[in-house]
Formats: C-alpha cells, structure tokens, sequence
C-alpha cells in the first residue's frame, strides 16, 4: 500500500499525542491542530509538519482525512463538518454522545461516499483478535456468559463519569464477540465517591435474546489495575488478561460444562496459553484507517459499529441514573 502524507490529527493531548506519534511513524501525518496553539506549535516543531487551524484544514485539499482526539462532546459536530467537506473520519471513542447524531454521521458517511471509522482500540488488538477466532470458530462451544472488568486507581475524571471514560472498549468487544448482537435489556448501577453527580464506579448487565448474559465492571478508585475479558462457554473458557506478559495475556480453559436435569457435569482442565503474535495495536488500528482510506473499504470498528456501542451506552447511562 502507497501510502500519501495526508492525514491531519486534531487534539494533542493525553492519547492525540499516541495518533500523533503512529500516524507519523506510517508517514501519513500531513498536520497537526490543537485548541491550545503552543501545544500545536510544539508538536508541529517536533514532528515536522504544519500546525493549522480547524477551519484551514476542512478547506485544505491536501487534507484527504482528519483523525479527531478531541473531546466527545465535539465530536458530533466537528466529524459532520469533516465528512461534508470530502474527508475521510476517524473519531475516538465514542463516536458522539447521542444516539441520533451517530446515526447522522453514519447517513453523511454513506451519502459522500466517505469512511468513517471509530477509535474503538481492543478491536485491533492482537490478543482479542485471536480470542474472537476461539469463540467464532466454535472452540468453546455455545458461549454462556462474558464478562470484563476494567479498574485502576486514577486518572479520576471531571468531563465524564468512568461508564463513558472506560466502558466502550468493553461493550464494543462485548458485542464484537456476540456477532453484532444487541442486548434485549441493559441494567446498570453506579456510585459517585469522589463527586455528587459523576460515577467512578459502575457496573452493567446486559441480556441477550440469544441467551448470552454480560457483565462489566469499571471503577477509577479500585485499589489495583485490573483490565480482564472473560469468555463462559459449554465447551471451554478464554481469559485475556492484558495486564499480563504477552506470552502469557490470552489464556484457554478447556474446561467443559454439561447441564442436565441433574447435577450440572464439570471437566476440569488446565489452562494454555495461546500463542499470539505480538505487535502494537494502536500501529495496526492506524494502520487500518490508511488501508481503508486506500481500498474504501469498511472499517471494523466503522460508524455503524460505533452507533451500536453508543446505544449501549446511552441505556446503561439511562438506567444508571433513573
């Protein structure tokens, strides 16, 4: 794949800096934006691209895509000016905040013709790409039940509670596992500790017509780093434990589960690890975007997937705060 310098990245901040760097690194980075214009000079210097502003960059033709890293909140309408003016998108998670805009975004898309793709990370990780093929491929026979926690202590968050801040990734993997299937009803509980109204922990349950049950578990104030997805399935189990060496991050229990009109059969069995080729998955998810801008092919994590994680989110939320 050729690849043309002609990708423009909008926030420099705490993760813009890591598309900065990658988009860069491919040799697609055409120029750099940042609502604070030291930090766009800075980055511009060290980078050897120019600094512009937003308005110079949807009337630049040389800019063929734009890679927002701004804050959701303008994600909405910073993604419609982009598409509407001929670029290609990538927005990080979450594609916007509600859901009638993301299904705008994915109607503009497809009326100009253009890729919109949303930052959902996991999706291009290595590890999780590989535990998907266990589940896809029937390895841990009819999935029972997934669940993933993902917990730290700190960063603590004022622009939004830790469901919006944490739990994209999850419910995007969630679903990605579950062929795109959408839960039939979604409960969710949170507690605000450290602010009245903003949650630094949260839980979800989601129920799927399938049968499949979910949870995840997202806290900022736990007392260690935890980030785990868990797969149940009747004829084994996976972990991905991304706290984990890499040798030692995707792990398959072949255990099996016979349920019966009697006492449930359990076989117990040690866990292997998978093996998994290691490679950074911001590299390839970037990479992905340029694929996609060359070929125009859908992305896997395109807007359509972003409207789906979105939903969830928006129930959850609802129900959190009822």
């Amino acid at each position: 794949m050729a690849i043309e310098k002609n990708v423009s990245v909008i926030g420099c901040g705490h993760w813009g800096k890591n598309l900065v760097r990658n988009f860069h690194a491919l040799g697609a980075l055409y120029s750099i934006c940042d609502n604070t214009p030291e930090v766009a000079e800075k980055f511009a210097q060290d980078y050897g691209v120019p600094a512009m502003t937003w308005d110079d960059i949807l009337a630049d033709a040389g800019v063929k895509a734009v890679v927002l890293a701004s804050p959701a909140p303008f994600h909405y309408q910073m993604a419609k000016a982009a598409l509407e003016a001929g670029k290609d998108v990538y927005v990080e998670k979450p594609i916007c905040l509600k859901d009638e805009e993301a299904q705008d975004l994915c109607n503009i898309a497809s009326a100009n013709d253009r890729i919109l793709m949303v930052g959902h990370l996991l999706h291009y990780h290595p590890v999780f790409i590989k535990m998907k093929e266990l589940v896809l491929s029937g390895e841990l026979g009819d999935v029972k039940y997934v669940y993933s926690n993902r917990l730290s202590f700190g960063k603590i968050r004022r622009e939004e509670n830790v469901l919006w801040s944490f739990a994209p990734h999850d419910v995007s993997m969630i679903l990605g596992l579950l062929k795109d299937e959408m839960p039939t009803s979604v409960i969710a509980t949170g507690s605000a500790q450290t602010h009245g109204s903003i949650e630094d922990i949260a839980t979800v349950h989601m129920n799927f017509a399938s049968g499949v049950d979910a949870h995840i578990h997202v806290s900022w104030i736990n007392p260690f780093k935890e980030q785990k997805l868990v797969v149940i399935g009747d004829k084994g189990m996976a972990v991905f434990d991304d706290r984990e060496e890499w040798a030692n991050k995707l792990i398959h229990y072949p255990h099996k589960l016979e349920v019966t009109d009697e006492v449930p059969a359990i076989q117990k069995a040690d866990g292997v690890a998978v093996e998994v080729s290691e490679s950074e998955p911001l590299k390839d998810e970037c990479s992905h975007f340029l694929e996609c801008i060359d070929s125009r092919n859908t992305p896997r994590t395109d807007g359509e997937e972003g409207l789906r994680v979105l939903k969830v989110l928006n129930m959850a939320d609802q129900a959190m705060t009822a």
